[in-house]
């Protein structure tokens, strides 16, 4: 049988270690899991009532349209629901994006290094060529892409703030850079970690500026519904209408549909998260402190710190029940901030194998 050569090549995307999978390896009770950026207070009591709710209509097939979670979302963020594509994850919109786009061989994907992984995977998977810029303090160089980009230019992947780096671009650098793009090329400004800024939501206005930019957002981390799987896009009607074309039928379940329009709708626990996250981040980071360790500075909810052997490392926090995550940074280890407690233990067992 043949296969594409770009398939042959391609690494799968590894998601953090699962609890049930160490638990099996070395039998432990006890395992702290700060690996996947997942909300550490999971899901509020409004949204577990949707849920229970929608449990008893899952003999039928989902909203393939989504209209009630796209009228939330509509209503939210003050857009047309014609401009709202549905994602099973943001990671879904991500490569329905790519598949769009990105058509011969010789197409480039302009993204930064140490950017989100799945960019590069996408890009591999169509056999298009990853053209990839220096970071700048761990973050996007957003002038090294601006001369990165040529004729044969068809996406940029910008992550803000980035995973798994924590970095965070300002408006106004992010604003100036898309006036400088060529229109003939799409930008995707991914925005997972957005709510944990706790700012002002200025960048969905420019989608009447810029044709060009796509914005994707999900429901797995502040709003705490990573096991359900429901993201979404923001962008003209024309790039949603192609999305939703290539879009497979029922890509969002019924239950998870249900779950984003109650977390939406739940102010109370959307503001108690930002607050527990923020938190963490100041305990953590006064922890690694205190432990002459070298981190850098997140606006997310997880944290990228520098170790001696970060391999070693992370094997050493695993025999003691707690998964964290490498990442392809020379000896950095992304820790996702859990509670107080965890992150308190995380700490302990951090300085006890230094």
């Amino acid at each position: 049988m043949s296969v594409c050569l770009a398939i042959k090549s391609l690494r799968p995307y590894q998601g953090g270690k699962p609890i049930s999978e160490l638990r099996r390896e070395l039998e432990l009770e006890h395992i702290i899991k700060l690996a996947s950026n997942e909300n550490p207070l999971g899901i509020g009591p409004r949204v577990q009532k949707a849920i229970q709710k929608a449990i008893t209509e899952v003999s039928r097939y989902p909203d393939n349209n989504g209209f009630e979670l796209k009228q939330a979302i509509s209503e939210h963020l003050n857009v047309d629901t014609n401009c709202i594509t549905l994602g099973n994850g943001s990671n879904n919109i991500l490569e329905l994006v790519a598949r769009i786009y990105v058509c011969d061989a010789d197409d480039e994907v302009v993204f930064s290094e140490y950017a989100f992984m799945v960019y590069s995977l996408v890009t591999q998977a169509l056999g298009a060529k990853a053209v990839v810029t220096k970071s700048k303090n761990f973050g996007h160089d957003l002038d090294a892409m601006l001369v990165a980009i040529s004729d044969k230019t068809k996406l940029i992947f910008i992550a803000n703030p980035n995973n798994p780096t924590g970095t965070l671009l300002s408006d106004e650098s992010i604003h100036q850079f898309l006036k400088k793009v060529s229109k003939s090329a799409v930008v995707v400004l991914d925005q997972a970690y957005f709510e944990y800024l706790n700012v002002e939501d200025r960048m969905i206005v420019w989608l009447k500026e810029f044709d060009n930019l796509i914005i994707t957002r999900t429901f797995s981390k502040a709003y705490a519904l990573a096991g359900l799987r429901v993201g979404y896009s923001v962008s003209s009607a024309k790039i949603a209408d192609y999305l939703n074309r290539i879009r497979q039928p029922f890509n969002v379940n019924h239950i998870a549909q249900t779950a984003a329009i109650s977390a939406l709708a739940d102010d109370s626990f959307l503001t108690k998260s930002v607050l527990a996250n923020k938190n963490g981040l100041i305990q953590l980071s006064k922890g690694l402190d205190e432990l002459k360790l070298s981190y850098i500075k997140s606006f997310a909810n997880f944290i990228a710190l520098k170790v001696d052997n970060a391999t070693d490392t992370y094997q050493k926090l695993l025999i003691k029940g707690f998964i964290v995550r490498p990442v392809e940074m020379g000896n950095y280890l992304r820790v996702s901030v859990g509670t107080l407690k965890e992150n308190n233990d995380f700490l302990k067992a951090l300085k006890s194998i230094l």
